[in-house]
């Protein structure tokens, strides 16, 4: 937490999920500081297995946090990489032949049993395993033949913040590792993470646009979709808000036409080729009259009907989605906060989740 961020009293509502936010740039320096040489260690032995594609497995926000793992390891890799179905184990008792596949289970805590049950069922089909978590303890982590420890610290609030961003940081390290980077492109995060969180203010005053908002759409493409996934996520768990997330090229097919000029849209326009991607996108909401909200960059943000500017001049596209969230997690907050709701309590949910 910088000097100007004022600490939360101790009966406000959100405090915890207040706190957590403001963690981020502490838990980034900490990963960069302390978990890089572990991970590019595990990245080294397992590059060295050779695999021949990969399989992401997760379940909430870590399921968005292995999409964005699923862009990396296409993009930068080019390794044929897919998210699997749990329940054709789980619940089908299917049997594949994984040899020499690589399967990455992301999960906060490593407590859901499904996820422990398909990971020891990968490991058994012969699959190199995998499990990044919140907890070197969890029982998913003792199952997996490798582990990483994205080393947030104990998460409290319900709306996982610190996690996720903890989450994607440690993923791209992972894969800067399993190609021989030094993943110098995330050296910036942490001093460019607080510079975000020290903007609430500007975030406090959008969220006046959405306390009454009935549904949003949130779109993207490329690195910057499961922002859109995550934000939705968010919004939802927090404010109560029906918030659906779309790729900008699923949007075109159908979806576009529920979006009229009363309808908020959050687009996270990513600076880079998801970014150019989107932009036939932004061109048929703006003619919809959409109520646009773009984060990104300020000549992007400029074009909307308002907006966050993201300090990404110069920041590699693939370590974007890092930052993105920052702003959109104090949104969900702010909106919720305005709703007169608490954060830190939302209704119905558990901190684990145990599905089998």
């Amino acid at each position: 937490m910088s000097a100007t961020t004022t600490a939360p009293r101790s009966d406000q509502p959100g405090r915890i999920m207040s706190g957590e936010m403001n963690e981020q740039p502490a838990v980034l320096r900490r990963i960069l500081d302390q978990g890089a040489p572990k991970i590019r260690e595990t990245a080294e032995r397992i590059a060295a297995r050779a695999p021949r594609f990969v399989l992401l497995t997760a379940r909430g926000t870590s399921d968005n946090a292995a999409l964005y793992a699923k862009y990396l390891l296409e993009v930068l890799l080019g390794k044929p990489c897919g998210l699997t179905s749990m329940s054709t184990t789980t619940a089908y008792g299917a049997r594949q032949d994984l040899t020499d596949v690589l399967v990455i289970t992301v999960s906060q805590s490593g407590g859901s049993p499904d996820l422990v049950a398909s990971t020891e069922a990968a490991r058994a089909a012969g699959a190199i395993t995998l499990a990044v978590t919140n907890n070197a303890d969890s029982p998913l982590a003792a199952v997996s033949e490798f582990h990483i420890d994205v080393l947030a610290g104990p998460e409290k609030a319900l709306p996982a913040t610190k996690t996720y961003t903890a989450e994607l940081l440690a993923l791209y390290l992972f894969v800067e590792g399993l190609r021989g980077g030094d993943g110098a492109a995330a050296k910036a995060l942490p001093d460019l993470a607080q510079q975000i969180l020290d903007r609430q203010g500007e975030v406090k005053q959008l969220a006046g646009r959405y306390r009454f908002a009935e549904r949003m759409v949130l779109t993207s493409r490329g690195y910057g979709y499961p922002t859109a996934k995550e934000a939705a996520l968010k919004l939802m768990e927090t404010s109560y808000i029906p918030a659906l997330s779309y790729s900008g090229a699923d949007l075109l097919h159908g979806p576009l036409a529920m979006v009229d000029n009363i309808s908020p849209v959050i687009a996270i326009v990513t600076e880079g080729k998801g970014g150019q991607a989107l932009q036939p996108v932004l061109e048929r909401l703006r003619g919809r009259g959409a109520d646009l909200v773009v984060i990104g960059s300020q000549a992007e943000v400029d074009q909307a009907s308002a907006g966050f500017a993201l300090p990404t001049q110069g920041v590699a596209e693939e370590v974007q989605p890092i930052l993105e969230i920052l702003p959109l997690q104090m949104l969900a907050y702010e909106v919720t906060i305005a709703r007169g709701q608490d954060p830190d309590a939302p209704r119905a949910l558990a901190k684990v989740t145990e599905t089998r």
